[in-house]
């Protein structure tokens, strides 16, 4: 959602004046969305995940009280540096997620789409702008797909849309290892 508003905002589609409005979604939507799936990546030991909801849900809420503070309209050097590190630190979870192809491009385009706003944040070239914009529309759709190919495999329990994972077979899922699981951290032998 916010990835898809900021887009608008980028486009022209919603006038400058209202960036505040953009940043409340950001922050009223976008950080605790995330941060919900960064927990629950964190919890099903999925750490590129959860590494890369946590860097989303953290930018989204930095920049969005930026954004707040800011006169409607202005760009930040400030979100422009956040942004180019949240955009670099975004590849590290994708290139971690190399073995689950849909997943891995939606955070290298999240990358982008950061480094693309990062640069206009910080230079204020227009040509950034735009492009930012254009592959946030790009972004929201491979989110989109990849929300729905995951929820459709899980309440079916087997892979309904191609995600493309490598390393296992189509259509299988994998049960947690339970043989191994009191060994883990966070697992406590007894209450």
């Amino acid at each position: 959602m916010a990835a898809f508003v900021l887009s608008g905002l980028q486009l022209g589609w919603v006038p400058s004046g209202r960036s505040h409005q953009v940043a409340l979604v950001m922050l009223g939507f976008a950080f605790p969305a995330q941060l919900v799936a960064c927990l629950y990546g964190f919890l099903c030991r999925d750490a590129a995940a959860a590494t890369g909801m946590g860097t989303l849900a953290a930018t989204w809420l930095t920049f969005a009280l930026i954004t707040l503070l800011a006169p409607p309209g202005s760009r930040s050097g400030t979100s422009g540096l956040l942004l180019l590190m949240a955009g670099t630190a975004l590849l590290v979870p994708a290139v971690a997620a190399l073995d689950k192809a849909v997943v891995c491009a939606v955070l290298a385009t999240a990358a982008t789409r950061f480094l693309l706003t990062g640069a206009y944040e910080y230079t204020g070239g227009g040509a950034w702008k735009t492009a930012a914009g254009v592959v946030g529309l790009l972004l929201t759709a491979m989110a989109l797909y990849t929300a729905l190919a995951l929820e459709l495999e899980g309440q079916r329990h087997r892979t309904a849309l191609p995600t493309l994972r490598r390393g296992r077979q189509p259509g299988t899922l994998t049960a947690p290892r339970t043989e191994t699981l009191a060994q883990e951290p966070g697992v406590r032998p007894e209450l």
